[in-house]
């Protein structure tokens, strides 16, 4: 189940409103929810963590990079190493496999994702081979720049219910509309973004 990115005191506290009070929560909620999803998708891929390894299987076509250690394989984000299997076949046959590393380097303990397995002096497959991984996807722990973006972004979204014609008022400044992209938002989320999405 997806998870939000922030807290709904967070964004209580965000908002000026009082923690105690309950009456906007679901509308919170919502635009909590809302943020953190479309962070996703902005970035083409999730910061929570699988609760429990799933599998996922893999075409080695066009997501093999030749590095000169070996073949990597790019996978989706992986959060956690606990529970990860790798194994190569097809349809109903598949083998263990060993000898590779997780890339990049350090990636969980730096609080990044693995997104990459190298295989050392050997190749993934080709034709009708699978790669099947068995992980905990996702981010070992949400970064504190794509939190901070969707607490702006719930906050944003949330007062949208005062301007729904996408104006605001602006008292000295008159009739002010709102920019299609938060600028603050985008650039802390920038770096996350996978190539191909934006």
């Amino acid at each position: 189940m997806a998870e939000d990115y922030g807290t709904l005191a967070a964004l209580k506290s965000r908002l000026g409103l009082e923690s105690a009070d309950d009456t906007q929560d679901e509308a919170l909620s919502g635009a909590l929810g809302a943020a953190s999803r479309g962070i996703d998708r902005a970035c083409g891929r999730r910061f929570w963590l699988d609760p429990e390894p799933v599998q996922r299987l893999y075409s080695p076509t066009g997501r093999v990079v030749r590095d000169p250690d070996g073949d990597r394989l790019l996978v989706d984000d992986i959060g956690a190493l606990e529970g990860l299997v790798v194994e190569t076949g097809s349809g109903a046959a598949f083998t263990a496999v060993t000898g590779y590393e997780t890339s990049p380097h350090n990636a969980i303990p730096d609080g990044q994702a693995v997104t990459g397995l190298l295989l050392f002096n050997g190749s993934w497959g080709a034709g009708s081979a699978r790669v099947r991984v068995t992980a905990r996807f996702g981010w070992p722990a949400v970064p504190a720049e794509v939190g901070e973006a969707a607490l702006i972004q719930a906050a944003r979204l949330y007062r949208r219910k005062s301007s729904p014609e996408g104006v605001t008022g602006g008292g000295e400044w008159g009739v002010v509309r709102l920019s299609r992209r938060d600028p603050d938002v985008w650039n802390l989320i920038e770096p996350y973004i996978l190539p191909g999405f934006a």
